[in-house]
């Protein structure tokens, strides 16, 4: 199957994991994880345009770009409001990908090209393949894919952040470890995640930029991956058109994505 290079909201398939769990909790760093969610997206289904450029090492213009439509459906469960984790993604630009599209339903994971008699399943190996892999696209959630445990203050620039080590909960999280920070100060917005294989080697960093009011919160709508196996090549996501949009369960089945749901 040809390299899908596609993206997470607030970074990017929210990938949750258990609701509940057993292990001793760091409180604090559960609660400085939570009020960053909340800044890296809404407790609410949405859609959103991600364009995403790739540059090597030294140029000044994207040796790729390409152009995603993302519906969310993410749900802490609420009073009488179930938990769900869900993304569709349609193939925008450029205009040999129009048709594709990508579904995710909590940890599983779809392709589909109208080539393609049906979606065939993305295994956690392909998640991994280029600049920005699936696993970073479909945005994940911090606080309820990882434990986390408060590392101490460092700075941030010219701010404080906190530093947390994420470590996480199932084997079907993406990444079995993320240093994340998070500024001290206000709303504890995210500052810079560094992602590590399952051997401890460091393979991306991504830091948030371009904060702006986005429904009812400052969110980023930018955000810089530094593939850290590959020299300086980099690459810029960045988020336009966010809205608000709930989209019935329907649409995110692989029979809807056959039919080609707009």
């Amino acid at each position: 199957m040809k390299r899908i290079v596609i993206a997470k909201l607030f970074l990017g398939l929210w990938l949750y994991s258990s609701w509940a769990y057993s292990d001793p909790v760091d409180e604090k760093a559960m609660e400085i994880i939570r009020r960053a969610d909340e800044i890296r997206s809404p407790n609410k289904p949405f859609r959103y345009t991600l364009t995403i450029s790739e540059y090597k090492a030294g140029a000044t213009q994207p040796a790729n770009k390409q152009v995603l439509d993302i519906s969310m459906r993410f749900l802490k469960p609420e009073g009488e409001t179930k938990a769900d984790a869900r993304s569709l993604v349609r193939f925008i630009y450029p205009p040999r990908d129009r048709g594709k599209m990508l579904l995710s339903d909590w940890y599983a994971l779809w392709f589909y090209t109208p080539e393609l008699r049906r979606p065939i399943p993305v295994s956690p190996q392909q998640r991994l393949v280029g600049q920005i892999s699936n696993g970073d696209v479909i945005v994940t959630n911090f606080e309820y894919a990882y434990r986390a445990t408060l590392q101490g203050e460092v700075p941030c620039g010219e701010k404080v952040c906190y530093s947390l080590e994420l470590e996480r909960k199932s084997e079907e999280v993406t990444w079995p470890k993320v240093i994340y920070y998070v500024e001290k100060a206000g709303d504890n917005r995210p500052y810079k995640a560094a992602y590590y294989s399952l051997d401890n080697q460091l393979f991306k960093e991504v830091s948030y930029h371009d904060f702006r009011m986005v429904l009812g919160k400052m969110r980023p709508t930018k955000i810089v991956v530094q593939d850290t196996r590959h020299g300086k090549n980099y690459s810029v996501m960045e988020y336009s058109d966010v809205r608000l949009e709930s989209l019935p369960e329907s649409y995110f089945t692989r029979e809807s994505i056959q039919r080609g749901m707009k």
